[in-house]
């Protein structure tokens, strides 16, 4: 009976520890008013904050396509120097509620899934800050491989407002 209890409190955790890993950031908020359409497409990934999936990658892309179910599939691309090899992962995104509102969650692993928050997004649809789940995880993403420093910082700087460690931020080679 006890192994049985203490099963169940693991199970239990485990799901509240996966389901902790799709939300929005505390004091965070989605870009309302947003058009998945015009999201769609290549994105190039200007800067992040370090975690090990992509670890010593460069030239990332990460590349959406709406699909006719209103989920959205996922293509994150990268190159790692040090292997000399291109790495890609292929995952399906789903809005948390509402479309307009750029609160997603994304899986490359089966059933887990993790937080894809678009914060800030210019009106061309060409800059965007993304966040995680938390504030460990953060992207700035451009159409082109080589945005205007001022929108840079200007992300940075929204990031920084927003909790973000932004001296840890990695610029990503191109």
């Amino acid at each position: 009976m006890r192994a049985f209890f203490h099963a169940r409190i693991l199970v239990l955790g485990a799901i509240a520890v996966i389901a902790g890993c799709v939300g929005v950031p505390e004091g965070i908020e989605p870009v309302t008013g947003f058009q998945v359409e015009r999201y769609m497409g290549r994105w190039y990934e200007v800067a992040r904050l370090d975690h090990g999936f992509e670890r010593g990658m460069e030239q990332v892309t990460a590349t959406y396509e709406l699909r006719p179910d209103g989920t959205v599939a996922v293509l994150n691309r990268g190159y790692r120097a040090d292997k000399g090899e291109w790495g890609e992962a292929s995952g399906k995104a789903k809005f948390l509620g509402a479309p307009d509102v750029a609160a997603l969650k994304v899986s490359f692993f089966g059933p887990f899934y993790g937080g894809y928050n678009v914060v800030d997004l210019d009106p061309g649809y060409q800059h965007a800050l993304v966040a995680g789940p938390n504030r460990s995880y953060l992207w700035i993403l451009a159409r082109t491989p080589a945005p205007a420093r001022a929108e840079v910082e200007r992300l940075v700087a929204k990031a920084k407002a927003l909790g973000y460690d932004t001296s840890q931020l990695i610029y990503v080679k191109h």
